[in-house]
């Protein structure tokens, strides 16, 4: 899908952050740490056992096992996210948001996590989707 630009299609960077909650905030920073990091395997905690990721132009990944492989020459760089829109019911929620290299620079992306609570009551990645603006 080509970015749209240009009049009605402002830049990711003009919608405004939300606060949210700290039990799901929680999945943002823990997110954002793992990836600067580089750690496969703790980022991969994040995910529910059965969790996809969803990234342009690659086939779906599905499952832990195959997420750590997907991600183990991934991240040790900057990464900051910030929520555009949450919900949350019962089990179930997501945050679509942005994300961005430096804490003050543009977003060079945009996301949706769709997310799980775990049987010990924490918040869980079931589903990544990410795309660049660029």
């Amino acid at each position: 899908m080509a970015q749209q630009t240009g009049p009605g299609f402002p830049p990711t960077d003009s919608l405004r952050s939300v606060t949210l909650p700290p039990e799901i905030d929680r999945v943002l920073r823990d997110y954002e740490r793992e990836w600067g990091a580089g750690n496969a395997e703790k980022l991969v905690s994040l995910f529910t056992p059965d969790g996809f990721v969803l990234q342009p132009r690659r086939p779906a990944i599905r499952g832990q096992a195959n997420l750590k492989n997907a991600y183990s020459n991934s991240g040790g760089q900057p990464l900051f996210l910030r929520a555009l829109s949450f919900a949350q019911g019962g089990d179930l929620g997501y945050i679509i948001g942005a994300y961005r290299a430096k804490a003050d620079g543009p977003d060079i992306g945009k996301f949706i996590l769709a997310l799980r609570k775990g049987s010990d009551g924490r918040w869980l990645i079931a589903a990544d989707m990410d795309n660049s603006v660029r």
